[in-house]
């Protein structure tokens, strides 16, 4: 793992992990005295906030396409590195068997074989010609017949590599100028929501130490009922399965996400430095050794469906089309990594934009 701060990863009893909901009761601050210009000051940047937020819905979209390009463009470089050794050892293997059939043929023509041999031999235009002539196979034995059969495959073989191969690099440019594509409208929606940002950058500000200190309560909290029931011993085995869904295996990924919460924000990240919303989920069930793929659609393809009301901890939470995802740990708060300018941080389902935005859930089993 890379990034500037090590830390160590608990992976957390699977139960404890489930009672989180005790400790995240959230709590109001309290109402600040009457200013009419900075009531106003600060509606104009929760509108603001919210434009920016539709923003940031667009860009987590974006960015897990950007994702899925990464994905596929590995996968077609491995294609391309696997058909070019095929290719290498089916042309080794062609010209060997054409030249061992060149040389039964000289053969055959020196020594003068009977029955129109020869006739055949000057009658081909060329190789593929005279092996095309069935009454070839009368002048040579069995394994010369065999070796004949085997010149024609490999021909077969070597001209679907070249193929493969060539469709392959014009799909390769085709994945690296869309990727090129979507990382330069990135960029451009990045720096249209600084603008926005700035317009009410003092508001915003406060806005968000008011989150912070909102976030520091859920956390501290989080951790000291997390710190409790881990030194209770908890029993994992106590999340069963509900009617025909597996257990939660995997409840102790919440605990590995969560050593993480404060951390930046950074499309594209899967590692400590900083996480984007599939990068952290893959992350946590990495450290569990289940490999996901960097892509919150593909994500939504592994494990089995899972209910809203059926959810368990480490279920994986998915929102807004598919463009961002999370995972569930207990009491209808899921650990995320939100968007840009953001955090890994706890929220709540009932949260307006998470509960309008819903799609569903998946439990790895």
């Amino acid at each position: 793992m890379n990034g500037s701060k090590t830390r160590q990863v608990t992976l957390l009893p699977a139960l404890a992990v489930a009672l989180l909901a005790v400790a995240l009761g959230l709590t109001a601050s309290p109402p600040a005295e009457a200013n009419p210009d900075l009531d106003a000051k600060r509606q104009r940047a929760r509108e603001v906030l919210a434009q920016v937020r539709e923003l940031d819905s667009d860009l987590s979209r974006a960015i897990e396409s950007y994702n899925f390009a990464t994905i596929e463009l590995e996968r077609i470089e491995g294609d391309l590195k696997a058909n070019g050794r095929h290719l290498v050892v089916a042309q080794g293997s062609l010209r060997a068997a054409q030249s061992h059939i060149a040389a039964r043929l000289n053969a055959l023509y020196v020594n003068g074989g009977g029955g129109g041999a020869v006739e055949v031999i000057f009658g081909a235009k060329s190789l593929d010609d005279l092996l095309g002539r069935l009454d070839v196979i009368e002048h040579v034995g069995r394994q010369d017949a065999r070796v004949l059969r085997d010149v024609q495959r490999f021909g077969l073989e070597v001209k679907q590599r070249r193929a493969k191969l060539r469709e392959a690099r014009k799909r390769q440019k085709e994945v690296v100028a869309s990727r090129a594509s979507t990382k330069h409208s990135i960029e451009g929606r990045l720096k249209e929501r600084e603008r926005m940002l700035a317009s009410v950058r003092n508001e915003v500000a406060e806005l968000e130490a008011e989150e912070r200190r909102r976030q520091e309560r859920i956390t501290a909290r989080a951790r000291a009922r997390l710190a409790e029931l881990e030194a209770d011993g908890a029993d994992p085995g106590s999340l069963a399965a509900q009617g025909d869904l597996p257990p939660a295996k995997y409840g102790a990924s919440v605990g590995v996400a969560m050593q993480y919460l404060g951390v930046p924000y950074v499309w594209g990240g899967m590692s400590p430095s900083g996480f984007d919303c599939s990068g952290l989920v893959a992350f946590a069930y990495a450290q569990l050794g289940v490999y996901l793929p960097h892509h919150a659609a593909s994500q939504y393809g592994y494990g089995v469906p899972v209910g809203r009301d059926q959810l368990l901890p480490g279920d994986i939470v998915f929102f807004d089309g598919l463009g961002h995802n999370g995972l569930y740990i207990g009491g209808g708060q899921f650990v995320h990594a939100p968007h840009t300018g953001e955090v890994v941080k706890i929220s709540s389902l009932s949260d307006e934009w998470y509960a309008a935005k819903w799609v569903g859930a998946r439990r790895v089993a």
